[in-house]
């Protein structure tokens, strides 16, 4: 028992050690990454100080080589914030997102570029494309599926129109809890308000325990918790952000029906982003109204021992009854073997365009 105390204040003075080293290794990282930009800045003045295939390599290996005990993604996650940080020295980051503020689009955007960047709600879809397109903000953050409800089809539609590249993907796990304020009377609660797919997402465990409920739909769970703070018998579903940023109490936690529910958001920017190594290429294809158009536009996929990720498809604007196709399959335009596939799908197709090809999400 005597020796207790000298080996905590030992292992505490080794912890002070250590924290001196991580500051001292932080702050070279960060002169460092300020020599960059100055090295970027003298050769280009209109230099892209993000570079999301940089940053995707930098964080496997940093999972790689991570020997524990904190697990791979814990670490990369560390390391995003130093990176992020860093990053606001060369350049800040500005990221418009689907507002408003405390969505889990936002909590997207801050996951995959650190809390150092600048992020900017926006009120729809369309309105995030359009300042990406100004130049108003760097890059935005939007919804394409969700692993429960499938596709975000107003985001499918807006790169119809759009100029704009992908340049990066992040997927989020999605935990739904049951909010009320303060002033709520729990024993009372007749009104329940959420977005529209938050509500699909939480069916059953709704119908199991507030079958009763009015169900309000809203725009975001972001309005639904702002609502809440203002109401005695009502309660919302929401996320964690949303629960922080309006002091709400959680009633329930995790209630959505699957546990494995997760929605994937998109990084859309003006570069062409290089290969990282472990990429994914998006097309929107639209084909001619033909018998076996689609085993047209597929058996290229085989022949070429592409893996394709995804297909969906949209009603086309250009006539009744005719369909775009969108597709995610793993692989870079700059491949060789992506590049033959490619050449073989525009020559079948009426029309296509490639969307990007950028890294595959990394935490």
């Amino acid at each position: 028992m005597s020796d207790t105390p000298v080996n905590l204040d030992a292992l505490r003075e080794r912890i002070d050690e250590i924290d001196t080293r991580i500051l001292e290794l932080i702050s070279e990282r960060a002169r460092c990454a300020q020599r960059v930009a100055q090295v970027k800045t003298a050769d280009d003045p209109q230099a892209v100080f993000y570079r999301p295939e940089r940053e995707a390599q930098v964080l496997r290996r940093i999972m790689a080589l991570n020997p524990g005990p904190l697990d791979a993604e814990e670490m990369a996650r560390l390391f995003r914030e130093i990176m992020s940080a860093c990053l606001a020295l060369e350049q800040p980051v500005k990221v418009a997102y689907l507002g408003p503020e405390g969505t889990f689009t936002q909590q997207a955007a801050l996951k995959h570029f650190g809390e150092s960047a600048v992020s900017l709600p926006m009120a729809a879809i369309d309105e995030v494309f359009r300042e990406v397109e100004a130049g108003a903000v760097n890059y935005g953050v939007v919804p394409v599926e969700n692993s429960t409800e499938g596709v975000v089809n107003h985001t499918l539609d807006s790169f119809m129109d759009s100029s704009l590249h992908i340049c990066g993907e992040v997927v989020l796990r999605i935990h739904h809890h049951l909010l009320i304020a303060g002033t709520t009377r729990q024993d009372k609660i007749s009104r329940i308000y959420s977005h529209p797919q938050s509500f699909a997402q939480c069916r059953k465990w709704l119908d199991a325990h507030y079958p009763q409920a009015e169900r309000v739909p809203v725009s975001s769970n972001a309005e639904a918790a702002r609502l809440v703070k203002s109401e005695w018998h009502s309660a919302a579903i929401a996320g964690d952000m949303a629960a922080k940023l309006y002091e709400l109490e959680r009633v329930a936690e995790k209630i959505e029906d699957r546990p494995d529910n997760s929605t994937r958001f998109l990084i859309i920017g003006h570069q062409d982003v290089p290969m990282c190594g472990t990429d994914k290429t998006s097309l929107v294809v639209a084909m001619r109204n033909q018998p076996g158009a689609l085993h047209d536009l597929l058996e290229p996929f085989h022949r070429h021992q592409i893996d394709m990720t995804r297909l969906e498809t949209r009603p086309s604007r250009s006539g009744v009854w005719n369909y775009v196709f969108f597709i995610d399959f793993k692989g870079h335009v700059d491949q060789p073997e992506v590049a033959a596939l490619l050449d073989e799908v525009r020559l079948r197709a009426a029309e296509m365009k490639v969307l990007g090809s950028y890294p595959q999400g990394v935490l």
